[in-house]
């Protein structure tokens, strides 16, 4: 592979919001020189934020950025990229080398190759975290989008100076596929069973005893809806794979709930089994998760086993067995969630104990009926207003979920990153044994 001498550089982050800051704060503490623009409106409190930092200075806007800086990262939604792009194009320098971090690529692709001159190195990345979680030992995914390869290494070296694992793509059609089928599908599930929790009206860790995957569920639950709407509604309206993959999530919850409640046994453990055989069928690996794990990583006290349908995690696996989807081959673009929901589905599905009480429970067990269908109907909800399109109804409904959730919601996010580092460090003892 071609190498090239590494220098410090003028780092242009065009976005300043959460990962914007990030960025800045992990580029500038390693020397960097970091060049910063919002919003008109945040200039001031941005400015006063930002007064101490030596390596760091707040610009008005991006024409200066984008005209002396050696990469520029636009660290905007999927939904303006195409605006922000387009008012800073012209200005480019042929000496700057342009990225963005939007979580759909088919938008930012458009816009980037549409408004930018012919002569600028263009590398697609994604970085598959979120604000609050260490960079180190998380991943960057990027493609050369139009670029050379000089370019396109010194953007390689620039993020593995913060510790990730880079890993290339073909284009920024291969990158939204992957993700529609790891992180459109796994947002949604996680965001019904917080509207599960909502229609219901309990707050599950004070009302019912639980362990083991009840608990992991919940903790990324209030994970996802720690963070900010938009994160995930780009994702899942803009990603032209999304909606097909969201709609054969919800088929298949229909189909699985239907033979639930009516008792259908002989269907019923004919499609989970199924399912288990086709996803899990060269699975030869240590399970990523065990008792220990679940067990103390937890919202209470109370490690009663108390048996669960795992509609949700029944529902994803046939999905994925549906859709021919083969959740290992996907590792490449793993983001936390997905990768602690692939680790729950092994748990289910890879222990026939548990997967018998799980399919007896969801065929037999009438007390566990009524979350059942709050997770149904909240399946549905979320499936439809993806189907549409609606932007604003997808706030609504995401901001009034958080809204119920709001006690527990920076404590999961603590828990739950403090597991995710367990677990990546883990992978690297693996690695290195």
């Amino acid at each position: 592979m071609h190498q090239i001498e590494y220098l410090l550089m003028k780092i242009g982050i065009i976005g300043f919001g959460d990962m914007g800051k990030l960025f800045a704060s992990k580029w500038s503490n390693l020397g960097h020189q970091i060049f910063a623009c919002d919003l008109p409106q945040n200039y001031q409190s941005l400015s006063e934020e930002y007064s101490d930092y030596k390596n760091i200075r707040i610009e008005k806007d991006g024409f200066w950025i984008v005209k002396n800086c050696d990469f520029v990262l636009y660290a905007v939604e999927s939904e303006n990229i195409d605006s922000v792009v387009q008012k800073y194009a012209q200005d480019t320098s042929s000496k700057t080398i342009v990225s963005a971090q939007t979580s759909v690529k088919h938008q930012e692709s458009l816009a980037f190759n549409k408004y930018l001159p012919k002569n600028v190195n263009i590398v697609g990345s994604h970085a598959l975290f979120g604000p609050n979680v260490d960079p180190i030992g998380q991943t960057v995914v990027i493609y050369n989008e139009r670029s050379s390869l000089e370019a396109f290494e010194t953007v390689k070296k620039l993020y593995c100076e913060l510790g990730v694992q880079i890993k290339e793509l073909d284009s920024a059609d291969s990158h939204d596929k992957i993700m529609a089928d790891i992180q459109a599908v796994t947002h949604i599930g996680f965001e019904s069973i917080g509207t599960a929790l909502m229609h219901r009206g309990e707050f599950p860790w004070e009302s019912k005893s639980g362990n083991g995957l009840d608990n992991l569920k919940l903790l990324l639950t209030l994970r996802i809806y720690s963070y900010k709407h938009h994160v995930y509604q780009g994702m899942a309206l803009l990603n032209p794979y999304a909606k097909s993959d969201i709609r054969k999530y919800a088929k298949v919850e229909n189909e699985i709930f239907g033979l639930m409640i009516s008792e259908n046994k002989q269907k019923f453990i004919s499609k989970i089994k199924k399912a288990r055989d086709l996803v899990f069928k060269n699975h030869s690996t240590e399970l990523l998760l065990n008792n220990e794990i679940l067990n103390q990583y937890s919202l209470n006290n109370d490690f009663e086993h108390k048996p669960n349908s795992h509609l949700s995690l029944l529902s994803m696996v046939s999905t994925w067995a549906d859709l021919k989807i083969n959740p290992y081959s996907n590792v490449i673009c793993q983001t936390p969630p997905f990768k602690l929901r692939v680790g729950m589905a092994e748990y289910l599905f890879l222990n026939d104990d548990l997967l018998e009480e799980s399919i007896n429970a969801a065929l037999y067990d009438k007390s566990i009926r009524i979350d059942d269908l709050c997770f149904h109907t909240a399946v549905h909800e979320w499936a439809n207003i993806v189907e549409t399109g609606d932007k604003k109804s997808y706030e609504i409904h995401f901001k009034k979920t958080k809204k119920f959730l709001e006690p527990r919601l920076n404590q999961g996010r603590e828990i739950s990153s403090k597991l995710i580092t367990q677990i990546n460090n883990k992978n690297k003892l693996d690695e290195n044994s």
